[in-house]
This record gives C-alpha cells, sequence and structure tokens, in this order.
C-alpha cells in the first residue's frame, strides 16, 4: 500500500494508531507527541510494525525519536513509500507449502539436511479439516516470524517455544502486530504466553477466526457431493446393464475350409426285369407268351438255355 499525498498517509496513520492505543481515530491529535498519547516501548515496536506491513517499508522504532509526531511520521512515511515505489522491486521466492514441518535448525548444516519448503508430509494428508486449516495457519505465522527474525521458514519449528527461537519482548509485540493485521484480531502480546508455540497459536486463531469449522464445513459438502456422484454412477450403470441387448455369441475368427462336395452317383438305370421262370414241360406257354409279348425272344431263350 503506498500514498504519496502526506494527508492521505496521515488520516491512515492514525487510524492505525487508534487501533494500536485502543481509542478512537478522532479522539487522536495530530500534533501530539507519541510519547504524550502514553506510546510505550513495546506499543511503539507494534505500530511500527503495522506501518511496515502496510506501507512495504522497513521503518525502525527507533526512527521515532526523530519524527516524534503522527503529523512528521507521515510526511516521513509518504516520503520513504513514494521512493519504494520508484525502486525496482525484487523477486520474492515462493512460499512453502502449508503443511510442511521442519526440525529447528540452530547451524547452517541443519538447515542444509531439511527437506525442501515445498515438500509436504505425508502425515499432513491425513489430517482432518480443522488440523488442516491449523497447519495452514502455522504455515503463516511461521513466514511472518521468519520475516521478522530475518531466517528462512524451513529453520522455525512450529512446536518449538517461542523463547526457544529467540522471540524477545520486542520481537514478540511485533510479531503479535502483524498477527493481529494478518488475520483481523485485536489480541495483545500475552498471547505469545497463553499460546507459547507457533502450533498451539496457529489452533487458536484458527477457532477464534471460525476456520477450523468452516474447513470442516466444506469437508463434509465435499464428502456428500462425492457419495451423492458415486450413487449417480451406480444408478446409471445399473440402468445401462438392464437395458442392453443380449449378447451375441462371437464369430469364430477361423473357418474351416468347407469339405469339397461329394461326385455325383450317376443313377443307375433300371436292372432289366427279373426273367420269370418258365413252366416244366409248357413249349406252347412259353410261345404263347411270346406272341402276346410277355416274353421277349431272347428271354424265351435263356429260359430254354436254363431247362436244356
Amino acid at each position: 500500500m503506498t500514498m504519496e499525498h502526506p494527508a492521505d498517509v496521515l488520516t491512515d496513520l492514525i487510524g492505525v494508531l487508534g487501533d494500536v492505543l485502543r481509542v478512537k481515530p478522532e479522539k487522536i491529535d495530530p500534533e501530539q507527541t507519541f510519547q504524550s498519547m502514553g506510546l510505550d516501548s513495546l506499543l511503539v515496536v507494534e505500530f511500527v510494525a503495522v506501518v511496515n506491513s502496510r506501507y512495504g517499508l522497513r521503518v525502525r522504532a527507533t526512527d521515532l525519536y526523530d519524527f516524534p509526531s503522527p503529523v512528521s511520521f507521515a510526511r516521513e512515511v509518504a516520503r520513504a513509500a513514494s521512493s519504494a515505489a520508484a525502486a525496482p522491486v525484487p523477486v520474492a521466492a515462493a512460499p512453502a507449502a502449508a503443511g510442511y514441518e521442519a526440525p529447528v535448525a540452530t547451524a547452517p548444516a541443519a538447515a542444509a539436511t531439511a527437506p525442501a519448503p515445498g515438500a509436504a508430509p505425508a502425515s499432513a494428508l491425513r489430517q482432518s479439516p480443522a488440523a488442516a486449516a491449523a497447519t495452514r495457519i502455522a504455515e503463516v505465522l511461521r513466514e511472518q516470524l521468519a520475516g521478522i527474525l530475518c531466517c528462512d521458514p524451513w529453520e522455525i519449528n512450529t512446536t518449538a517455544a517461542f523463547n526457544v527461537l529467540g522471540v524477545d519482548s520486542m520481537v514478540g509485540a511485533e510479531f503479535i502486530a502483524v498477527v493481529n493485521r494478518s488475520f483481523g484480531l485485536r489480541e495483545r502480546s500475552v498471547l505469545l504466553y497463553e499460546h507459547p508455540n507457533l502450533a498451539a497459536m496457529a489452533a487458536y486463531i484458527a477457532t477464534r477466526t471460525g476456520a477450523a469449522a468452516q474447513a470442516v464445513q466444506e469437508a463434509q459438502v465435499a464428502q456428500a457431493a462425492q457419495a451423492a456422484q458415486a450413487a449417480q454412477v451406480t444408478q446409471v450403470a445399473r440402468g445401462a446393464q438392464e437395458f442392453a441387448p443380449a449378447p451375441r455369441t462371437p464369430e469364430p475368427a477361423f473357418r474351416p475350409a468347407a469339405a469339397p462336395a461329394a461326385p455325383a452317383v450317376p443313377v443307375a438305370a433300371d436292372p432289366a426285369p427279373a426273367v420269370r421262370p418258365l413252366p416244366a414241360g409248357d413249349l406252347d406257354v412259353l410261345l404263347d407268351a411270346i406272341r402276346d409279348d410277355r416274353l421277349t425272344v431272347d428271354e424265351a431263350l435263356v429260359l430254354l438255355g436254363r431247362r436244356g
């Protein structure tokens, strides 16, 4: 966020100052000094952290000694914001994926052995929706705390106590200010003692902001939609099976060659009529049969030959 006009910056800074002091902005006199307003060292750190977060600056808490009132500080912020907007913006490294957990690195060798930030462990894939929401918030908190401590995010263990990580009262006040701005909260530095590590703080913020309940609800909706889709697919498959045509017997891939047709057998002519036997001793009867065309001459000769 950048504003070049000091009046606009002053209005914005008075709003931030009102949030830090828990007073209405219209009750703040911009000509009054920060010290006379009751801004102690912890509140100064919180105020400066919010200003740096909103304007992308790196103002130090000690700079308020040179600009002791909101009016003078607003002019300096407007000037620094204009200079930062004109300067080339370096490409920031991609943030680590949500759900990544790494051991605390107390030496460069420990950071070298840590897994890559983009690789989430297999256990993160089996988390409940509420735990997954807390894991994502913990990753955001780790990024923010790493920026304040000037270290890499994977060097911070989310289960390590804040005092082990080197978070003192000044750093804690700055960290809480950034957390409040990011999640729309109004927490005090005592939150660091009530929830002494990033994992515990992330679980609290997930419950406080409703992120855990929303994640559970989204998971239930997704599960119901998946079950309805599976039931619909099953019903369609059953309907297709009921109306499917009867299966046909597949034709063989190999057909044997047809057997050659048997040669036609010529129809034999009717055999000659059987020779009727000639009555014995009756030549006249044989001659009468020839005359009546009941026997041929050849048949008569055959009968005669059989008699002889």
